[in-house]
C-alpha cells in the first residue's frame, strides 16, 4: 500500500525518489521502522525517515512535519506517507499489560455520563463522540435525525469516489434503521476500520519552478498542529472531551496566519474535508472550525449548507464514514482530496464555484483531522499566485486522472520513480 501511494505521488510530480530529502511516515498499528520498510522499496538513499504515531491525526501530523522541514529551509522536497492495515472491529490497545494513553479520557467520559448525560454503552470511541452529540442536543437542539442527515450526505457523496470503501448511498431512513452502536449512533453513522495508504509531497516554491510544476502545485497557506488544553478534562463537557477547543484553536490559528482578523475568512472557504469519524463529530466540528455559530450546527445541516448547492461542500470524498478511515493515511487522504479540488481535477466530486472569485487564486480548501488523546491538524490550502495553466501535468505522467479514477500501480511505474540507489533485493520482495 505504501509503495503504491508513494509511487503515484512521485509520478504525479514527475520526479524520482532521489529528489526527496526527508520522509515522515505515519501508521498506528505496526512495528517500529515500518516507514523505512515501505520506502526502501523506492530506494535506500540515507535520508532521515521519521515514523509518526498520533492516533487518528497521524497522517496529517506527518504532513505537518514535512511542511515544517520545507518551510524552515531544512529541505527543498519532503515526503509524507501514511498507511494502515487494521483489524476488524472497534479500536483498542495492543498493550494489555499497561493502562492505555486514553485511560483518563475514558474515565472522564464515564463521570460525565453519570453526572450529566445519563448512561450510554458500546465501544469507547463512538460512545465518547455520541456523548458529545447528546450534550449538543441538550443545549442547542437537533437529534439522531440530524446525525442521519450528515451520514446520508457523506454516503451519497461517496458514490462519486472510486477510492471509497462504501459506495451505497444510504438514505436517512436506512441509516436510522441500521444497527445501533450506542444511544445516539447507528452503524452507518460510524467510520469503518480500513486498510489504505496516501502520500503527499511538500516542496519549496523554488523546487516547483525548477521542475515546472506551476500548473498543479497547491500552496499550504497555513497549517497547525494543536494539542489539548486543560478544559478537555477539567470541564464536565463531553464536547470538550472530544477536542472542541483543540479544533477551534487550530482553526483560529491557521486563519490568523492566512491574514484574517479573528472570526473572519470562513466565507472564503469553498470546500472542506473534516474528521467525521462519527457523524456526531462532523456536527461538533462545524462550529469548532467557525463555519457557523455553536448553536447553529444542526440548522446548517437542515439548510443543506454542507453539500453541493449549499454554502460549503463538506467531505465531497464521502468522508471517513464512507471512504474509510485507515488511521495513518486518513489525514493525508484529506489533503489529497482538497488538493485535487483546487486543481479542478476532482471530476464528479468537484465542488462548484471555487474560482468564481475576483481573486484568481480562488477560494480556500480547509482540512481538519483530529485524534483523541489528543492532536488536531488544521490546514488552509489554495491555488498559488504563480499558477500557470496548460502543459503536461500529473494526469499525463500517471496516465489517467488519478483524482477520480482508481487503477493499480505496476512495477513499470515503480521503475520510473525509484532511486538510482534502490536495492534489487528489496524490490524482489516488493508487493503491489
Amino acid at each position: 500500500m505504501g509503495l503504491e501511494a508513494a509511487t503515484k505521488a512521485l509520478l504525479d510530480a514527475g520526479i524520482t525518489y532521489d529528489q526527496v530529502e526527508s520522509a515522515y511516515v505515519g501508521y498506528c498499528y505496526g512495528d517500529s521502522t515500518c516507514g523505512q520498510r515501505a520506502l526502501y522499496n523506492l530506494g535506500m538513499t540515507g535520508i532521515p525517515v521519521v515514523n509518526v504515531n498520533n492516533n487518528c491525526s497521524t497522517g496529517s501530523s506527518a504532513l505537518f512535519l514535512a511542511n515544517t522541514a520545507v518551510k524552515y529551509g531544512q529541505t527543498e522536497c519532503s515526503i509524507a506517507l501514511g498507511f494502515e492495515r487494521m483489524k476488524p472491529g472497534s479500536l483498542g490497545s495492543n498493550w494489555p499489560d499497561r493502562k492505555p494513553a486514553m485511560a483518563l479520557f475514558n474515565q472522564k467520559m464515564a463521570e460525565i455520563e453519570k453526572e450529566e448525560l445519563g448512561e450510554n454503552h458500546g465501544p469507547n470511541a463512538p460512545r465518547m463522540f455520541a456523548d458529545g452529540a447528546q450534550e449538543y442536543f441538550n443545549k442547542y437542539g437537533g437529534n439522531m435525525e440530524t446525525l442521519a442527515k450528515i451520514a446520508s450526505k457523506n454516503h451519497k457523496h461517496s458514490l462519486n469516489n472510486p477510492y471509497s470503501q462504501f459506495r451505497d448511498g444510504w438514505s436517512v431512513e436506512q441509516i436510522l434503521n441500521a444497527k445501533k452502536i450506542n444511544n445516539q449512533l447507528t452503524k452507518f453513522m460510524c467510520s469503518p476500520t480500513s486498510d489504505g495508504a496516501a502520500c503527499c509531497l511538500v516542496a519549496s516554491e523554488d523546487f516547483v519552478h525548477k521542475h515546472g510544476l506551476e500548473n498543479q502545485a497547491i500552496e499550504i497557506v497555513a497549517t497547525s498542529l494543536t494539542t489539548d488544553s486543560p478544559v478537555a478534562l477539567e470541564e464536565r463537557s463531553a464536547i470538550e472531551l472530544v477536542g472542541y477547543t483543540m479544533s477551534k484553536k487550530g482553526a483560529d490559528k491557521v486563519f490568523a496566519e492566512a491574514g484574517f482578523a479573528p472570526g473572519q475568512g470562513r466565507d472564503q472557504v469553498g470546500v472542506v474535508e473534516l474528521h467525521d469519524c462519527f457523524a456526531a463529530n462532523e456536527l461538533l466540528t462545524y462550529p469548532a472550525l467557525g463555519l457557523c455559530n455553536m448553536d447553529e450546527a444542526h440548522k446548517l445541516v437542515d439548510r443543506g449548507d454542507n453539500t453541493y448547492g449549499g454554502k460549503y461542500v463538506v467531505n465531497p470524498s464521502g468522508g471517513l464514514e464512507a471512504k474509510g478511515h485507515p488511521l495513518g493515511a486518513t489525514g493525508l487522504g484529506m489533503h489529497f482530496y482538497i488538493m485535487m479540488q483546487l486543481r479542478e481535477w476532482a471530476g464528479p466530486m468537484q465542488a462548484p464555484g471555487l474560482f468564481d472569485t475576483a481573486d484568481k487564486r480562488g477560494k480556500y480548501g480547509l482540512v481538519h483531522n483530529v485524534g483523541l488523546g489528543g492532536a488536531v491538524v488544521v490546514s488552509l490550502l489554495r491555488r498559488p499566485e504563480f499558477y500557470k495553466p496548460g502543459g503536461v501535468d500529473g494526469r499525463t505522467r500517471v496516465g489517467y486522472n488519478h483524482a477520480h479514477e482508481c487503477r493499480p500501480v505496476t512495477m513499470e511505474d515503480v521503475n520510473k520513480v525509484k532511486s538510482v540507489h534502490s536495492s534489487k533485493y528489496v524490490l524482489a520482495h516488493a508487493k503491489l
